[in-house]
């Protein structure tokens, strides 16, 4: 470290609001500290107080519900807590600076992403308008936006889910900031842009000696990133260790359980280990343990006497370690963390259940009062699949490839330009109005932002009863209104929430939200877009558990959209990778991820975090920026970053070639 002492100090903060239910505890007494040039993770569930801890340090809690009570913020000395709003406004930016973990809620819908970026760089440093835009161009290109000129001119509903995060990247990094308050960085991006914003913080770090408070719930990227870790949960932190520490003994039971809650090949063909129950609600006061009512080690004394936290220990708040209280621990209890096979019969295929050849989806692009076409953004460029029932393929690529495009048009949301979709034997590119209507029940999304996708003015009972009428799945309101009771259980909430309004619910609960309306229906095929990206580990293994287990029971089929291969590797049977509009490599999930052909699926591989902190990777660095699919590579469209090159692949597009065992690639390193 360049300097030992902290930058950033908290000592005993507590956040608290007045609500009608009571006082809501949402950070209830936390003390840690960030020295300069550290990285500092803070891991945990949905809804345990990780957010509400980077607004109270940003003094962002929303008044006059919200406040802090006690305790004290310092940075480099200054108590933040004891300063007015006038006196804040100047320190955001410049000196302590936050990435927001919902670009598009973050984002102002009706300003160019370069006005915003420009607006904060002539607030903090005074550019004047052409000074602040080159420097706005420059942060898009350093975050690895892709002709930063342009998109500069461009608004937040113009980009992917993955650019909309970096956009705010750029706009937290823009005042070069002490103190970067980094909530889920990464959480939207794939492997390969995710490798390189870590490397962008990392290196900024370096040279700017900048703190990073790192909120995550991805442990492979606390495993690269942190220095040290704390562990949170229902508003307190649990467990602190550095990360070799941590990593080799975590020591917490709600620690262990987050790494048995990990996905990998390993463990395909049963259930992820998953921590029972919910983070409790913080609108009481706490007699005992707050994790007890969920911990296999839990015996009487953590029902009633408060655990205390052990600096002996390592850190840890935990009577297992306390030995004043461990000692009245029955005998043979012990900490079960272990899960096998469900014992269930995979339900049997019969043929594809969705049919989609040659998928095409070109939007126009128009100019002049007249709206005369000018060109096509190619989205999706000849995208061919067959998904039977009980079957998951896996569709993986940058953002921006076109695979949350390919899965609305197989739904019909956007109209295709040419190509086939059809489900049995019926041709959805043919059907409009009731007749497409009635086939919305068999065919379902869970979209990629749960904020944007939930109306804001509906409860959650309301949204999940909306597709129960319109497809008349219950005979009348009293089975309606059960049905929304154990749906939402099924996803891990309680039947209370259907009487509150989204906001109300953490990004990683709102997601459980969209997928308890999308099993409503009863679906056949559900278009999975990224629906664990705002999970923490340990959802995210009860979201998989459920959806195999639906899998299982009633044959459903899922074309799972996502970046993280972890997932893929345990949840897909085959595995599709995007790029720029077309699939360059497909085949079982075992062949395509322990031998890619592709030197696009290599080099996505190659950037995939591992949570063995001391194996080093080589990561296969993909030169120059995705094209524009509007004026897409001539031949291979892969070929301007490809490493291995060849003049063939400028001239002529592969052709597809087959690996064996339904292993296929197109790229000319394979044609004969």
């Amino acid at each position: 470290m360049n300097n030992p002492d902290p930058v950033l100090k908290v000592t005993d903060l507590k956040t608290w609001f007045h609500t009608d239910g009571g006082i809501v505890r949402a950070v209830d007494g936390i003390s840690f500290e960030v020295r300069r040039g550290e990285t500092f993770a803070l891991l945990g569930e949905s809804g345990c107080g990780k957010s509400m801890t980077a607004l109270s340090l940003m003094r962002l809690i929303p008044e006059p519900a919200g406040r802090i009570v006690s305790g004290e913020i310092r940075l480099n000395g200054q108590d933040l807590c004891g300063l007015p709003e006038v006196a804040m406004r100047p320190l955001r930016g410049q000196r302590l600076s936050m990435i927001f973990q919902e670009p598009m809620t973050s984002l102002n819908p009706v300003m160019t992403v370069g006005a915003q970026i420009a607006e904060t760089l002539r607030h903090d440093f005074s550019f004047d308008g052409k000074t602040a835009k080159k420097r706005a161009c420059d942060l898009l290109a350093l975050v690895g936006i892709p002709d930063p000129v342009r998109r500069y001119d461009e608004y937040p509903h113009q980009m992917s889910g993955g650019m909309k995060q970096r956009i705010m990247i750029a706009m937290a990094l823009a005042g070069e900031p002490e103190v970067l308050i980094a909530d889920e960085p990464t959480t939207a991006l794939d492997v390969t842009i995710q490798a390189q914003i870590l490397d962008l913080l990392r290196r900024l770090q370096r040279e700017r000696g900048m703190a990073i408070l790192l909120i995550t719930h991805d442990l492979a990227v606390v495993a690269e990133m942190a220095d040290r870790v704390a562990v949170m949960y229902a508003g307190q932190i649990v467990e602190t260790a550095d990360r070799a520490a941590f990593f080799g003994n975590p020591r917490h039971p709600y620690s262990q359980k987050l790494f048995h809650s990990l996905p990998n090949r390993n463990k395909r063909g049963e259930d992820l280990g998953v921590i029972r129950g919910s983070v409790p609600p913080l609108n009481r006061e706490f007699a005992g343990c707050r994790f007890a009512n969920r911990c296999d080690a839990a015996w009487e004394a953590c029902e009633t006497i408060v655990p205390r936290w052990i600096e002996e220990a390592g850190g840890v708040r935990c009577h297992l370690y306390d030995p004043s209280i461990a000692g009245t621990r029955p005998t043979g209890a012990a900490v079960s963390l272990t899960a096998g096979g469900n014992g269930k019969t995979p339900v049997q295929t019969n043929g594809a259940l969705l049919q989609v050849t040659d998928l095409k989806v070109h939007f126009p692009i128009q100019k002049g009062l007249l709206k005369k076409k000018v060109g096509q953004v190619k989205a999706v460029d000849g995208v061919s699949l067959s998904l039977a029932a009980g079957r998951t393929i896996a569709l993986v690529g940058e953002s921006g490839c076109g695979k949350t495009t390919a899965g609305k048009a197989i739904l019909q949301l956007i109209r295709p330009t040419g190509g086939t979709v059809r489900f049995g034997d019926i041709e959805l590119t043919t059907l409009s109005g009731p007749a497409l209507r009635e086939k919305r029940g068999d065919c379902q999304i869970i979209f990629q932002d749960p904020y944007a996708s939930l109306n804001p003015r509906m409860m959650v009972g309301d949204i999940i009863k909306e597709g129960i009428e319109a497809q008349r799945r219950a005979k009348s309101s009293s089975e309606a209104e059960a049905r929304i009771d154990r749906l939402l259980e099924q996803v891990g909430l309680p039947a209370e929430a259907k009487q509150r309004y989204p906001h109300e619910f953490s990004g990683g609960q709102r997601q459980r939200i969209c997928i308890a309306r999308a099993l409503a229906v009863d679906p056949k095929v559900i278009i999975c877009d990224e629906p664990t990206s705002a999970l923490d580990v340990s959802v995210q293994a009860q979201i998989l558990n459920l959806l195999k287990d639906l899998q299982e029971r009633l044959g459903l089929a899922y074309l799972f959209i996502t970046h993280n291969l972890s997932v893929v590797e345990y949840f897909a049977h085959e595995v599709a990778v995007m790029y720029l509009g077309r699939i360059v490599e497909y085949g079982p999930v075992e062949a395509v991820l322990n031998n890619p052909r592709h030197p696009y699926t290599q080099a996505l591989l190659s950037a995939v975090p591992q949570i063995d902190a001391e194996k080093k990777r080589t990561i296969l660095r993909l030169e120059g920026e995705i094209p524009s699919p509007v004026h897409p590579p001539k031949g291979c469209h892969f070929h301007p970053r490809c490493p291995e090159v060849m003049a063939v692949c400028r001239e002529t597009d592969p052709e597809e070639i087959e690996r064996g065992a339904g292993h296929t690639v197109r790229c000319h390193l394979y044609q004969k």
